[in-house]
Formats: C-alpha cells, structure tokens, sequence
C-alpha cells in the first residue's frame, strides 16, 4: 500500500477544495425541499462550482458518471445518479456527495438532508449515522490505527441496532479522486495501516436501517440496500496533523 505523504503546501490546497465543496453544500441546502429534483439540485450544484468557484465538479465523466453530485435517496446508499424524474417527497432523506478540484486537488464530503417533514425514525437514523464520522474522527491521530476508526464506527452503529455497509469505504484523496489506504468503516482495534502526520483520507460510514448486504442497479452506479431499509451516509475529508486531525471539509455550523 504506497500511502501518499503531503506536504504542508499540498494539504494547503487540499484545504482550498475542502472548503469549497463545503461552500456547495451550505449554499444547496435551501433548495433540498419536497418537490425538487435531483436533477435540479445537480444543475444548480454545477452552475454554482464552474461560474462561482472556478472549480471542477469532479463526478462528472469520472469513469462514465453522468453528473456533476451523487444524490442517493432513502433505500440508496451511494452513488445515485440525479435525475428530472425524480422529485424528492415530503418525509425522504437524501444524501448529496459533493466533490470538487480546484488547482489538481480534490476535496470530498456528503451531508444527509431530511426533506420536509422526515419521519423520527428516518432522523435518527441520519444523527446516528452522523455520530459514527464524528467518532471515526475523533481518534485520527498519528499512531492511531485504521482499524480503529473501523472499530468505533461499527460499535455505535451497532449499539442502536444499524448495520455499516461492508463494500464500499472511505479512501485516501490528494490529487486523485481515489487514493490508498481504504478507510473500512468496520474493524478491529489496533489493527492496520499506522496513522501518520501529512496522510489525507476520507471517512464517509454509510449506516444501514436493515441488514448491510447492498445491492447494484442496473445503471452501473446506484447502491441499494439489499432489504430496502433506508441507509444513511455523511462524509469528511481529513488530513492528520502532528497531534491530531483537520477536517478539511469542515462546515460553518461544525466545531472540531
């Protein structure tokens, strides 16, 4: 596994991109309401990071991807492809994975939306799977251990009777989309890839309802829960510093 180290000038403009794809979900936030379209939160998402941000929506073409975001909606794990057809109702959750390049550098984070008035078991479903990032987080450091962040992600899952999805994961990020090490949302204490100061990664646990089996759409790209139980997902990119961690996509209404 050949990990790539960042210097102090690349995690700068690591941090440039973070906090632009952080810019797109604060500024979409007010247009996630019943009736919309995924495709028009697409369009209003790749309008805003070309002509505001002078960025590039990565997605877009990214091995065949037809769309500038992911938006996965209810019983869609990742990867849902937005759509004119598809309006979003009063009570769905939806996931909207923002990832944007400025200057060769990516930087990559989704956030849960309930639209309209979601159902309490449909929320607390999106908090949970909110905590889980906000633990995986909370114990990067150097000498910490992937299998760490694994470990305490599937325990709080766990504890509230969810399940974490086992085929997809976090990944290390830079100036390529998907880098080395694979950040496991499931694992075993003190056990992996040896955190160091300058690694840039993403954790991004996806929380299933049901049980975690995943299925893949005939599209080539949407995943699904195998049940049909709604699923959950919320994203960081991170850097580890020398005592601790950066949340490079870190949000306005967010305290790290």
């Amino acid at each position: 596994m050949a990990v790539n180290i960042k210097t102090a000038a690349e995690i700068e403009k690591m941090r440039i991109a973070g906090r632009l794809a952080a810019d797109v979900l604060e500024m979409i936030a007010p247009y996630v309401v019943p009736g919309v379209t995924t495709g028009e939160l697409d369009k209003i998402c790749h309008d805003y990071m070309v002509n505001e941000q002078q960025c590039i929506p990565a997605p877009l073409n990214y091995r065949g991807f037809p769309k500038s975001i992911c938006s996965s909606v209810n019983q869609v794990v990742c990867h849902g492809i937005p759509s004119e057809k598809k309006k979003l109702k009063d009570g769905d959750i939806v996931n909207l994975d923002i990832t944007v390049i400025k200057d060769g550098y990516y930087g990559d984070t989704s956030q849960m939306f309930c639209v309209g008035n979601a159902p309490e078991h449909a929320q607390r479903l999106c908090q949970v799977a909110q905590e889980c990032l906000y633990k995986g987080i909370s114990i990067v450091r150097p000498g910490a251990r992937l299998g760490d962040i694994g470990h305490i992600i599937q325990q709080h899952a766990e504890s509230h009777f969810y399940s974490v999805v086992r085929d997809y994961c976090g990944h290390g990020i830079g100036t390529e989309f998907h880098q080395d090490p694979q950040v496991l949302h499931f694992g075993k204490p003190d056990t992996g890839l040896v955190l160091k100061e300058g690694m840039t990664f993403t954790i991004e646990p996806m929380i299933n309802a049901g049980k975690y089996h995943t299925k893949l759409k005939k599209d080539g790209w949407t995943v699904e829960t195998k049940d049909g139980r709604l699923s959950a997902q919320w994203e960081h990119t991170l850097a580890v510093t020398a005592d601790g961690v950066e949340v490079l996509t870190a949000r306005k209404d967010e305290q790290f």
